[in-house]
């Protein structure tokens, strides 16, 4: 019995995991951080499969554990986030506008991690604000003020206070060259 239960969580997450890894680095910015993430995301959803296989979205559930997850470590000591590394970074492909890329990245990174992943959950996974509350274990409220501060932030950081368009179109702009990376 237990070998049917491991075999329906390895299928699931085998073949979720490009997903997975996506929504993880939207988060860290960083592909070392973003598997770590997946890891102990992954590792939750195997403590809980069976209760996860029997919620209405799986994914969505499995989406839920990563983000709190993703929370929950932000919260942890700085020490555990710093990387050493004698390898250079990444680099991803080449952008028509590496200067507004580099820019929209720097301003999202800059973002508190609740605020991110309310940008992310909203803007990228395209979650409504009810969804993205659910997700996030708070009110709709809060995700609307996280929504806005968020903005308002980025606003600031890309000097685009005086724009009439929202922001987010700014954002998901650039969001294809986040995808890039992944």
């Amino acid at each position: 019995m237990n070998t049917g239960r491991d075999e329906e969580f390895t299928e699931y997450v085998s073949a979720r995991m490009p997903a997975l890894r996506r929504l993880a680095l939207l988060l860290c910015h960083d592909w070392h951080g973003a598997d770590d993430l997946v890891q102990a995301a992954v590792t939750k959803l195997y403590l809980h499969w069976s209760k996860a296989r029997g919620s209405d979205s799986l994914d969505a559930y499995t989406r839920t554990i990563l983000v709190r997850e993703f929370l929950h470590d932000r919260r942890r000591s700085w020490a555990r986030r710093v990387t050493l590394t004698d390898q250079p970074p990444d680099t991803g492909a080449r952008e028509t506008d590496e200067d507004a890329s580099m820019d929209v990245r720097a301003a999202i990174a800059a973002l508190p991690p609740r605020q991110r992943a309310v940008l992310v959950l909203r803007y990228h996974y395209d979650l409504n604000v009810d969804q993205t509350a659910n997700v996030l274990g708070c009110s709709a409220g809060t995700v609307k003020s996280q929504t806005a501060k968020a903005l308002a932030t980025l606003r600031r950081a890309l000097g685009t206070a005086a724009d009439p368009d929202p922001g987010p179109s700014r954002i998901t702009h650039h969001q294809g060259e986040i995808n890039s990376n992944a």
